[in-house]
Formats: structure tokens, sequence, C-alpha cells
């Protein structure tokens, strides 16, 4: 089978890649240069290199390689889509026709647009479906009665959150809600959380996108995910499973064990 993917940063594309080698399938790397490492390059059969905005090459790209199915990989920080883009003609058309100005509507406008040249965009997670959280704890420590109880405050939140295209993730300490995600990502607002309640313990919550699909925006969780958490004393967390990616499992599960972290994946609302 023949692929684009977007690959956007972090080691979701980079997994994608290595996958389809795998599995046999011709994956077209089409690297987002404000987003992607140069790793991309070097796993992709064939790399092309696109600045945000860039609507038009993207659809010039497909055409040329014979891709009809095109999937995003990896995170593009949402305050540069709104503040670093340079949109081409195609793009600012577009953007002028949206009545909401979010990634859940641009995504969805680009997705229209891509299918009136016959190019589908496909599940992010097609090529690594092993990779979603499974349900129950996947950690040697569960939560205990204090996080359980944080984390079915939290998942409310995180749910409400998540519908309006917001954010997926909340901090929780003691059933108050410290932090909310918003264009920072999780890790910022670790952070930010952390400052704020004075050495004690958070419980962070991830919730998907109350989409019926996972084009875009998929929850991940990494190791880099369980360091900052070490960082910033959060002690649990709490994931949709099937709809959020566990990449590096078995590091990630040797961090968050070495940490005594407990993680478990939660049937989605």
């Amino acid at each position: 089978m023949k692929y684009g993917i977007i690959a956007g940063n972090g080691r979701f594309p980079v997994i994608a890649l290595e996958t389809a080698r795998k599995q046999g399938d011709d994956a077209v790397a089409i690297a987002i240069k404000e987003e992607a490492s140069p790793e991309v390059e070097r796993i992709a059969p064939r790399c092309y290199w696109v600045s945000l905005g860039e609507l038009s090459r993207l659809i010039e790209i497909c055409r040329n390689e014979g891709i009809t199915q095109i999937m995003m990989a990896g995170q593009v920080k949402h305050a540069k889509i709104f503040s670093s883009i340079r949109p081409d003609w195609r793009l600012v058309k577009l953007m002028a026709s949206l009545a909401h100005k979010n990634t859940d509507s641009l995504i969805g406008g680009v997705s229209k647009v891509l299918a009136d040249e016959g190019i589908q965009l496909v599940d992010s997670t097609l090529l690594l479906k092993p990779l979603l959280a499974p349900m129950g704890v996947v950690t040697k420590r569960k939560p205990d009665s204090d996080e359980n109880r944080d984390i079915e405050y939290g998942r409310k939140i995180a749910h409400a959150l998540a519908s309006h295209d917001l954010g997926q993730s909340v901090a929780i300490a003691d059933r108050a809600c410290v932090a909310l995600e918003a264009m920072e990502g999780t890790d910022a607002m670790l952070r930010r959380a952390a400052s704020l309640v004075e050495g004690k313990r958070l419980t962070l919550v991830k919730s998907a996108s109350r989409r019926g699909h996972l084009l875009f925006d998929v929850p991940v969780v990494g190791p880099m995910t369980i360091d900052v958490m070490i960082e910033t004393n959060t002690t649990a967390l709490a994931v949709d499973a099937g709809r959020t990616l566990l990449l590096d499992r078995e590091e990630l599960l040797q961090k968050a064990n070495a940490a005594k972290i407990a993680i478990v994946g939660l049937e989605p609302a």
C-alpha cells in the first residue's frame, strides 16, 4: 500500500515510517520544515520538505507521487498554526471561508480540499493500532484512592475541554483543577500547574477529542511525557483506551515504573 505521511514533531512520524517499512508499505514522507526531525528523511524512502501553509505544494506532491491516501503523524504546535503559518493562495481562500478559526475547523477544511483532489485523509493510527493504550492499568502501581478520585473528576473536565477543541489535558490536585491545556501543550501545562500547587502531587488526565475519528490530534504519551511528570511531581496518568498512542512503550513503562507512576487506560466516554 502507498501512503503519504505528513510528519510533524516527536516520535510519532518516525515510528509510523518504520512500521510502514516493516510491513512493506510505500510511505512517502511530507515533512513540515518547522516541526519534523531530520530523522524522518533518513527513514523515508522519499521525503519532501514543506512549510506550514503550503497546501498547494502538498497537493502537487501527492499528484506526482500518485498518493491517494495521506495521514497526519506528529504534533504541530497549535500556536504555530495560527502565528507562524504563511498560507499560500489555496489556504488563504480556505481560511477565509472558515466560520471558526480553530484547529478542528482548519483541518476539516483541509480534508475537504484534499478530498476534492482525490486525496483521502485517513486515520492517523492506521499503521500503529498495536500502540494504542489498552484498557486497565499498564504499570506496576495502580492509582491509589486519592488519585482515582482526581481521575474521575479530571475526566469530566478533560472531556468537556476536548469537545470544544481547546486541548487534551488537565492537571488535578486534591479534586481541584489546577490547569487546563490550551495552545501551550501538555508539558508546559504541567510545569505551570506545578508552579501553582507548591509541591503537591498532580494527576494528569488526557482525553481524545469527541470526534468519531482519529484523523488528527491523536493524544500521544511517550518517555518524555514521563520525564516531565517526574519533574512536576505528577504521580498518575489516565488516558482514553484505544484512542491514545503509547510510543516507545518499553522505555515509557520502565521510566514510569522506576518513578512509581501509575498509568491507566479507561473506556472513552
